[in-house]
């Protein structure tokens, strides 16, 4: 696909710098002359500050106030065109209890102020506002928050129980007693654009929005390719049977640690059958009603959120551009 690339969170060419990871007086020079700045997250949303173009990440100097809140190694995300940037996690940082009412719902809208942030400076959650940042704010923002709940979830050693340390600038956790490295993990995921002639397959998760309907999804499992996932998923949750598979695009997606493989499958079958467990409804919708949908014009459904690799894939099929 030759928009594969243009997906939020993709293609925007970070220099991750690799090199430096192992180099910890090279980080720590440059976080005290300057040249490195600490973009805070605080429950997984980034500080952000609106402008001209909707929104930007806030990098701060690393003596900045806010992050005495932000105990622990700095996470290098890598050379941003010259300047190396840096995360911290603000774990200590408590606001008002009123702050907390919406965080982890599927959209969060509300919008945290730490006291020593600048006028304008918020925490936002990020699948709110991904398509207002730049490109390359979006990755370093999906790369941060991704790698901070890793360490946030992988204290312990998974193969003797022991508290472990960060190495390699936040890239590794190294085991003190048994010696075990461990590496950020990412977890594979199928998207799938099914289609039947006109039609595409959408169905609804519980707990979305009233009225949101989307791709299907799943996790590939131990020993499976991504086409048989995208077979499996799909028979699974609504028993359509899908044929031949083709790779589209792939999205980083950090909830918490998912790489999305965006597929298109042909059906071979339009009979559903729902599992109650995983989906709420799902049923076949024609291109025109999707195209009104996707206007915002449908009187009944709302499309995948933009910036989701789903609205990405059905966005193109309408335009038929995914060869």
């Amino acid at each position: 696909m030759k928009l594969a690339e243009t997906v939020t969170f993709g293609g925007a060419g970070l220099d991750r710098a690799a090199e430096l990871r192992g180099d910890a007086g090279a980080l720590a020079a440059a976080l005290a002359d300057g040249r490195g700045t600490v973009l805070p997250i605080w429950r997984g949303k980034p500080l952000m500050q609106a402008d001209d173009a909707g929104q930007r990440l806030v990098w701060l100097p690393a003596d900045h106030p806010m992050l005495a809140d932000a105990p622990g190694e700095r996470l290098f995300l890598g050379n941003d065109d010259g300047a190396l940037r840096f995360a911290a996690d603000l774990a200590r940082w408590a606001p008002e209890a009123a702050a907390y009412a919406p965080l982890d719902s599927f959209a969060d809208d509300s919008l945290q102020v730490h006291p020593t942030a600048d006028a304008g400076q918020v925490f936002r959650e990020l699948r709110l506002a991904m398509t207002m940042l730049t490109p390359r704010d979006a990755e370093l923002a999906a790369t941060a928050k991704a790698m901070l709940g890793w360490h946030r979830s992988h204290r312990f050693c998974a193969r003797c129980g022991s508290e472990s340390r960060v190495a390699q600038a936040g890239w590794q956790r190294l085991c003190p007693d048994c010696g075990a490295h461990h590496f950020p993990r990412t977890d594979p995921v199928v998207i799938m654009l099914i289609t039947h002639g006109n039609d595409v397959l959408l169905g609804r998760s519980p707990g979305w929005p009233a009225g949101m309907y989307s791709l299907l999804a799943g996790f590939v499992e131990p020993g499976e390719t991504i086409e048989a996932a995208v077979r499996r998923e799909v028979a699974e949750e609504t028993a359509v049977k899908v044929g031949p598979v083709d790779y589209l695009a792939s999205q980083p997606w950090p909830y918490p640690s998912s790489l999305m493989f965006g597929c298109w499958g042909q059906a071979q079958s339009r009979a559903i059958t729902i599992d109650p467990v995983e989906l709420e409804g799902a049923f076949w919708m024609s291109r025109e009603d999707l195209a009104e949908a996707m206007a915002g014009r449908h009187p009944t459904l709302l499309p995948a959120r933009r910036g989701a690799i789903a609205h990405f894939l059905l966005e193109n099929w309408l335009a038929d551009r995914l060869d």
